[in-house]
């Protein structure tokens, strides 16, 4: 987090510090000037008259003997400035520097991908009833939107699925995730647990509430309660035929 806060800081900080040092430089110094005599303020009327010779001039002081107001820059503030200026440069190319390291790292150095645990038809039958459990919970509460009970129970039932380890593959509909829950997945390591037409009923009415304008009626609940408590039965079959006796 830290690590975080300073790459995306640092170069801000960097900007302030540059603008700080060149404030307190333009604060000592200032644009030298030479002090010339002011113009004379009456001159005598002369009249223009023809001659030969050139007009008198009044005289001007020289450059050089007039007084020098320069102020020259401290050279403590010179000397901070290029410290400061030395010190961004060494930080900007050791960030360049961390970065490159850093990607070379990770392009290098791949993570051993782990491998899942086979799992068993038994712990993955039992984690499937919580789920369905819990949807029957809703879908018997006569106050719980029908619509809303059902699209939860699916979506528990995929959440069901990715935990027991079927990966979504592209292209799959709605319903091909709990599907291949059901059957398993032999390249995952999923068992079968319980035979996919059992669900056929709730897939129907999860489509319906799911993407369907008209109304989830008690018809649909009941069909979706008929469907889950179906499935339930087939999978305690299986949990208690897994028990040793």
């Amino acid at each position: 987090m830290v690590l975080g806060v300073l790459r995306r800081w640092w170069p801000v900080v960097l900007v302030a510090l540059l603008l700080l040092v060149a404030a307190l430089a333009a604060g000592h110094s200032s644009i030298g000037a030479s002090r010339i005599p002011p113009a004379a303020e009456s001159l005598p009327y002369v009249p223009e008259y023809p001659t030969a010779e050139p007009a008198a001039s009044i005289p001007i002081e020289p450059r050089t003997d007039a007084e020098q107001t320069r102020a020259s820059v401290p050279q403590w503030i010179a000397t901070v400035a290029i410290a400061l200026l030395g010190l961004a440069v060494l930080t900007a190319f050791g960030y360049l520097a961390w970065m490159l390291v850093r990607g070379a790292l990770r392009r290098t150095t791949r993570a051993v991908p782990g491998v899942r645990a086979r799992r068993t038809a038994e712990g993955t039958a039992r984690e499937v009833m919580a789920a369905l459990d819990a949807g029957l919970e809703e879908l018997d509460d006569a106050d719980t939107d029908p619509r809303t009970a059902v699209i939860a129970c699916w979506v528990r039932l995929e959440e069901a699925a990715t935990e027991a380890g079927v990966p979504r593959r592209t292209g799959d509909t709605p319903t091909d995730l709990v599907a291949r829950l059901l059957r398993g997945d032999p390249a995952a390591g999923v068992p079968a647990i319980a035979s996919t037409d059992v669900l056929d009923g709730f897939a129907h009415v999860y489509r319906e509430a799911r993407y369907a304008t008209r109304t989830v009626d008690a018809r649909m609940r009941d069909q979706a309660r008929g469907a889950l408590r179906r499935l339930r039965g087939e999978l305690t079959a299986l949990a208690d035929a897994q028990v040793p006796a």
